[in-house]
């Protein structure tokens, strides 16, 4: 009988260490586009802009996340950064988030730049905190509105 409940127990950990990594792995697959970029100021230090990103969540966890802090990145150069208010991601759904975003460099570039945002998001599951990485790269036309570039 003892051994019958050991085996139990094992099956249930083992059990729920998959399931919490599968979960985890699905997390780490959070996809993120740009909804919203609005120029605020511009000045000779750089420009400022208010920005919504649109998170989607495709795991079963609904993930509590801080504040986060992303990068925007144009052809390899970090070009500024910026910070999105905390937030809650369903489970299975999406979630349209508010943050700002500062440049400190100018695009010195004909083309549009190939533009990278990356940061970590670090959500709260249980009785743990997690960081799940993000990087996006919106499409010629998103990244020609997100940096405004003329």
């Amino acid at each position: 009988m003892e051994n019958s409940r050991k085996a139990i127990i094992i099956m249930f950990v083992l059990g729920m260490s998959a399931f919490g990594y599968s979960q985890y792995a699905a997390a780490s697959q959070i996809g993120v586009e740009i909804t919203e970029s609005d120029l605020v100021e511009k000045t000779d230090l750089g420009s400022a802009y208010n920005v919504e990103l649109k998170f989607e969540n495709p795991s079963l966890l609904m993930l509590t996340a801080g504040e986060t802090d992303f990068f925007v990145i144009a052809d390899g150069q970090t070009i500024g950064e910026g910070q999105l208010e905390p937030f809650t991601l369903p489970a299975l759904g999406n979630k349209e988030v508010k943050g700002t975003f500062q440049t400190s460099t100018e695009i010195n570039s004909e083309n549009t730049p190939v533009v990278k945002i990356s940061g970590v998001s670090k959500y709260d599951v249980f009785f743990t905190t997690i960081d799940v990485p993000f990087v996006f790269y919106p499409t010629e036309e998103q990244a020609r509105e997100f940096i405004h570039q003329e």
